[in-house]
Protein backbone atom coordinates (compact mmCIF):
# COMPACT_ATOMS: atom_id res chain seq x y z
CA UNK A 1 0.00 0.00 0.00
CA UNK A 2 1.33 3.40 -0.98
CA UNK A 3 0.25 6.59 0.66
CA UNK A 4 0.80 8.91 3.58
CA UNK A 5 0.07 8.62 7.27
CA UNK A 6 -0.17 11.29 9.94
CA UNK A 7 0.43 10.78 13.66
CA UNK A 8 -1.20 13.12 16.17
CA UNK A 9 -0.43 12.70 19.88
CA UNK A 10 -1.64 14.67 22.89
CA UNK A 11 1.43 13.78 24.95
CA UNK A 12 0.24 14.85 28.41
CA UNK A 13 -3.19 13.28 27.92
CA UNK A 14 -1.61 9.98 26.92
CA UNK A 15 0.88 10.01 29.80
CA UNK A 16 -1.85 10.75 32.37
CA UNK A 17 -4.11 7.96 31.07
CA UNK A 18 -1.92 4.86 31.11
CA UNK A 19 0.64 5.69 28.41
CA UNK A 20 3.61 6.61 30.61
CA UNK A 21 6.86 5.50 28.96
CA UNK A 22 5.38 5.28 25.46
CA UNK A 23 8.00 4.37 22.83
CA UNK A 24 7.62 6.81 19.98
CA UNK A 25 9.90 4.80 17.69
CA UNK A 26 7.55 1.81 18.03
CA UNK A 27 4.58 4.11 17.44
CA UNK A 28 6.15 5.20 14.16
CA UNK A 29 6.69 1.58 13.11
CA UNK A 30 3.07 0.76 13.94
CA UNK A 31 1.77 3.74 11.96
CA UNK A 32 3.86 2.83 8.89
CA UNK A 33 3.17 -0.92 9.02
CA UNK A 34 1.10 -0.86 5.79
CA UNK A 35 3.98 0.57 3.78
CA UNK A 36 2.82 4.15 4.34
CA UNK A 37 5.18 7.10 4.53
CA UNK A 38 4.96 9.45 7.53
CA UNK A 39 3.86 12.81 6.12
CA UNK A 40 3.04 14.36 9.50
CA UNK A 41 4.18 13.23 12.95
CA UNK A 42 2.99 15.80 15.47
CA UNK A 43 3.32 15.58 19.23
CA UNK A 44 1.49 18.29 21.16
CA UNK A 45 2.94 19.13 24.55
CA UNK A 46 1.27 21.33 27.12
CA UNK A 47 4.20 23.17 28.69
CA UNK A 48 4.14 24.90 32.06
CA UNK A 49 6.50 27.88 31.63
CA UNK A 50 6.06 29.03 35.23
CA UNK A 51 7.03 25.63 36.56
CA UNK A 52 9.98 25.44 34.15
CA UNK A 53 11.40 28.64 35.61
CA UNK A 54 11.35 27.22 39.14
CA UNK A 55 11.80 23.47 38.59
CA UNK A 56 15.09 22.53 36.94
CA UNK A 57 14.19 18.81 36.86
CA UNK A 58 10.93 19.51 35.00
CA UNK A 59 12.73 21.78 32.56
CA UNK A 60 15.47 19.24 31.83
CA UNK A 61 13.11 16.27 31.50
CA UNK A 62 10.93 18.20 29.08
CA UNK A 63 13.96 19.19 27.04
CA UNK A 64 15.24 15.59 26.85
CA UNK A 65 11.78 14.35 25.90
CA UNK A 66 11.60 16.81 23.01
CA UNK A 67 15.12 15.94 21.84
CA UNK A 68 14.32 12.22 21.71
CA UNK A 69 11.16 12.86 19.70
CA UNK A 70 13.03 15.03 17.22
CA UNK A 71 15.58 12.22 16.78
CA UNK A 72 12.65 10.10 15.56
CA UNK A 73 11.64 12.99 13.23
CA UNK A 74 8.55 14.02 15.19
CA UNK A 75 7.55 17.66 15.21
CA UNK A 76 7.06 18.76 18.83
CA UNK A 77 4.54 21.55 19.26
CA UNK A 78 4.96 23.02 22.72
CA UNK A 79 1.82 24.84 23.83
CA UNK A 80 2.33 27.05 26.91
CA UNK A 81 -0.24 26.78 29.66
CA UNK A 82 -2.40 29.85 30.06
CA UNK A 83 -3.52 31.09 33.47
CA UNK A 84 -6.59 32.96 34.60
CA UNK A 85 -8.17 33.72 37.96
CA UNK A 86 -11.69 32.54 38.81
CA UNK A 87 -13.52 35.66 39.99
CA UNK A 88 -15.83 33.70 42.29
CA UNK A 89 -13.28 31.44 44.01
CA UNK A 90 -10.16 33.55 43.40
CA UNK A 91 -8.51 30.29 42.31
CA UNK A 92 -5.80 30.40 39.64
CA UNK A 93 -6.73 27.97 36.86
CA UNK A 94 -4.47 26.77 34.07
CA UNK A 95 -5.54 25.58 30.65
CA UNK A 96 -3.95 24.63 27.35
CA UNK A 97 -4.92 25.02 23.71
CA UNK A 98 -3.54 21.58 22.80
CA UNK A 99 -6.96 20.02 22.09
CA UNK A 100 -8.03 22.84 19.80
CA UNK A 101 -4.70 23.15 18.01
CA UNK A 102 -4.44 19.42 17.39
CA UNK A 103 -8.02 19.21 16.13
CA UNK A 104 -7.49 22.08 13.69
CA UNK A 105 -4.26 20.53 12.39
CA UNK A 106 -5.89 17.14 11.88
CA UNK A 107 -8.74 18.60 9.87
CA UNK A 108 -6.60 20.93 7.74
CA UNK A 109 -3.88 18.35 7.07
CA UNK A 110 -6.24 15.42 6.40
CA UNK A 111 -6.50 16.40 2.73
CA UNK A 112 -2.96 15.06 2.25
CA UNK A 113 -3.22 11.98 4.47
CA UNK A 114 -4.56 8.52 3.66
CA UNK A 115 -4.52 7.50 7.31
CA UNK A 116 -4.36 9.25 10.67
CA UNK A 117 -3.11 7.66 13.89
CA UNK A 118 -4.65 9.48 16.86
CA UNK A 119 -3.57 9.17 20.49
CA UNK A 120 -5.95 10.81 22.97
CA UNK A 121 -8.89 9.82 25.13
CA UNK A 122 -10.58 13.22 24.79
CA UNK A 123 -14.21 12.47 23.98
CA UNK A 124 -14.65 15.77 22.15
CA UNK A 125 -12.64 14.31 19.26
CA UNK A 126 -15.66 12.31 18.07
CA UNK A 127 -16.65 15.19 15.78
CA UNK A 128 -13.03 15.69 14.68
CA UNK A 129 -12.71 12.05 13.66
CA UNK A 130 -15.93 12.31 11.70
CA UNK A 131 -14.76 15.46 9.91
CA UNK A 132 -11.47 13.80 8.95
CA UNK A 133 -13.26 10.70 7.68
CA UNK A 134 -15.51 12.88 5.51
CA UNK A 135 -12.32 14.10 3.83
CA UNK A 136 -11.44 10.50 2.96
CA UNK A 137 -8.86 9.72 5.64
CA UNK A 138 -8.96 6.53 7.67
CA UNK A 139 -8.60 7.08 11.43
CA UNK A 140 -6.96 4.57 13.76
CA UNK A 141 -7.27 5.35 17.47
CA UNK A 142 -4.75 4.16 20.06
CA UNK A 143 -5.52 4.49 23.77
CA UNK A 144 -4.75 3.04 27.14
CA UNK A 145 -7.08 3.79 30.07
CA UNK A 146 -10.49 5.50 30.34
CA UNK A 147 -11.21 5.51 26.61
CA UNK A 148 -14.78 6.74 25.86
CA UNK A 149 -16.84 4.12 24.03
CA UNK A 150 -18.18 6.65 21.53
CA UNK A 151 -14.65 7.68 20.58
CA UNK A 152 -13.74 4.02 19.98
CA UNK A 153 -16.85 3.49 17.87
CA UNK A 154 -16.23 6.57 15.71
CA UNK A 155 -12.71 5.50 14.72
CA UNK A 156 -12.19 3.11 11.82
CA UNK A 157 -10.10 0.96 14.13
CA UNK A 158 -9.36 1.08 17.84
CA UNK A 159 -6.50 -0.81 19.46
CA UNK A 160 -5.33 -0.63 23.04
CA UNK A 161 -1.75 0.58 23.22
CA UNK A 162 -1.15 -2.09 25.85
CA UNK A 163 -1.48 -4.73 23.11
CA UNK A 164 1.09 -3.28 20.68
CA UNK A 165 4.40 -5.13 21.21
CA UNK A 166 7.02 -2.83 22.69
CA UNK A 167 4.89 0.32 22.74
CA UNK A 168 5.01 0.41 26.55
CA UNK A 169 7.78 -0.93 28.79
CA UNK A 170 7.29 -4.46 30.12
CA UNK A 171 9.28 -6.23 32.82
CA UNK A 172 10.80 -9.16 30.94
CA UNK A 173 14.36 -10.05 29.85
CA UNK A 174 13.00 -12.00 26.87
CA UNK A 175 11.67 -10.53 23.60
CA UNK A 176 7.88 -10.21 23.40
CA UNK A 177 6.27 -13.45 22.15
CA UNK A 178 9.16 -15.79 22.87
CA UNK A 179 9.15 -18.55 25.48
CA UNK A 180 9.34 -17.15 29.04
CA UNK A 181 8.57 -13.62 27.84
CA UNK A 182 5.81 -11.51 29.35
CA UNK A 183 3.16 -10.14 26.99
CA UNK A 184 -0.25 -8.49 27.07
CA UNK A 185 -3.42 -9.76 25.48
CA UNK A 186 -7.16 -10.35 25.83
CA UNK A 187 -9.19 -13.37 26.91
CA UNK A 188 -11.42 -13.81 23.86
CA UNK A 189 -12.83 -17.23 24.88
CA UNK A 190 -13.59 -18.69 28.31
CA UNK A 191 -15.45 -21.78 29.55
CA UNK A 192 -16.98 -21.17 32.97
CA UNK A 193 -17.92 -24.84 33.28
CA UNK A 194 -14.42 -26.13 32.52
CA UNK A 195 -12.49 -23.29 34.18
CA UNK A 196 -10.19 -22.34 31.35
CA UNK A 197 -9.96 -20.00 28.39
CA UNK A 198 -7.69 -18.64 25.68
CA UNK A 199 -5.63 -15.48 25.47
CA UNK A 200 -4.88 -13.75 22.17
CA UNK A 201 -1.86 -11.50 21.80
CA UNK A 202 -0.28 -9.57 18.93
CA UNK A 203 3.14 -10.72 17.75
CA UNK A 204 3.82 -8.98 14.44
CA UNK A 205 3.06 -5.45 13.24
CA UNK A 206 1.71 -5.80 9.71
CA UNK A 207 -1.30 -4.97 7.53
CA UNK A 208 -3.26 -8.04 8.70
CA UNK A 209 -4.46 -6.84 12.12
CA UNK A 210 -7.99 -7.67 10.99
CA UNK A 211 -7.12 -11.39 10.77
CA UNK A 212 -7.61 -12.08 14.46
CA UNK A 213 -8.01 -15.85 14.06
CA UNK A 214 -4.52 -17.15 14.75
CA UNK A 215 -5.26 -20.38 12.90
CA UNK A 216 -4.69 -18.49 9.67
CA UNK A 217 -1.06 -18.31 8.61
CA UNK A 218 -1.40 -14.62 7.69
CA UNK A 219 -2.60 -13.69 11.18
CA UNK A 220 -0.20 -11.56 13.25
CA UNK A 221 -1.72 -12.97 16.45
CA UNK A 222 -1.03 -16.02 18.57
CA UNK A 223 -3.32 -17.84 20.98
CA UNK A 224 -2.43 -19.59 24.25
CA UNK A 225 -4.31 -21.72 26.75
CA UNK A 226 -5.00 -20.22 30.19
CA UNK A 227 -6.30 -22.12 33.22
CA UNK A 228 -8.42 -20.29 35.80
CA UNK A 229 -5.76 -21.01 38.44
CA UNK A 230 -3.35 -18.71 36.58
CA UNK A 231 -5.61 -15.66 36.97
CA UNK A 232 -4.92 -13.35 39.87
CA UNK A 233 -6.63 -14.17 43.15
CA UNK A 234 -10.24 -12.99 43.59
CA UNK A 235 -10.61 -12.02 39.92
CA UNK A 236 -14.30 -12.16 38.92
CA UNK A 237 -14.37 -14.47 35.90
CA UNK A 238 -17.99 -13.53 35.15
CA UNK A 239 -16.52 -10.68 33.09
CA UNK A 240 -14.86 -13.20 30.74
CA UNK A 241 -14.58 -13.49 27.83
CA UNK A 242 -13.86 -9.83 27.09
CA UNK A 243 -11.99 -7.82 24.50
CA UNK A 244 -11.94 -4.80 26.82
CA UNK A 245 -9.98 -6.36 29.69
CA UNK A 246 -6.21 -6.33 29.11
CA UNK A 247 -4.10 -8.97 30.86
CA UNK A 248 -0.35 -9.26 31.25
CA UNK A 249 0.99 -12.82 31.49
CA UNK A 250 4.01 -15.09 31.06
CA UNK A 251 4.40 -17.43 28.10
CA UNK A 252 5.53 -20.77 29.49
CA UNK A 253 6.26 -24.00 27.60
CA UNK A 254 4.73 -27.26 28.85
CA UNK A 255 3.48 -30.51 27.31
CA UNK A 256 0.62 -28.57 25.66
CA UNK A 257 2.95 -26.03 24.10
CA UNK A 258 2.98 -22.36 25.10
CA UNK A 259 0.48 -21.53 27.86
CA UNK A 260 -0.30 -18.42 29.87
CA UNK A 261 0.78 -18.20 33.51
CA UNK A 262 0.65 -15.53 36.21
CA UNK A 263 -2.03 -13.47 34.43
CA UNK A 264 -2.66 -10.02 35.93
CA UNK A 265 -5.30 -7.51 34.87
CA UNK A 266 -3.60 -4.28 33.77
CA UNK A 267 -6.47 -2.30 32.23
CA UNK A 268 -10.26 -2.31 32.33
CA UNK A 269 -12.96 0.10 31.06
Amino acid sequence: MEGHVGIFVDAVNVTMNGGFGLRYDILRKFACRDGLSPARMNVYLAYDERRAEEDQSYREKTSRFCEVLRDFEYKVLEKPLQYYRDEETDEVISQSTVSIDMAVDMITQADHLDKIILLTNNGSYVSVINAVQQKGSRVELIGFDDMPQQLKKEADMYISGYLIPGLLPIDSPYPWGEENSRVRGVCYDFSHEEGYGFFRFLVTLNENLWITDSRFEESPYETVFAHISELEENFDTSYLPSRDLIFEFDLVENEKGLVAEDAVLVSAP
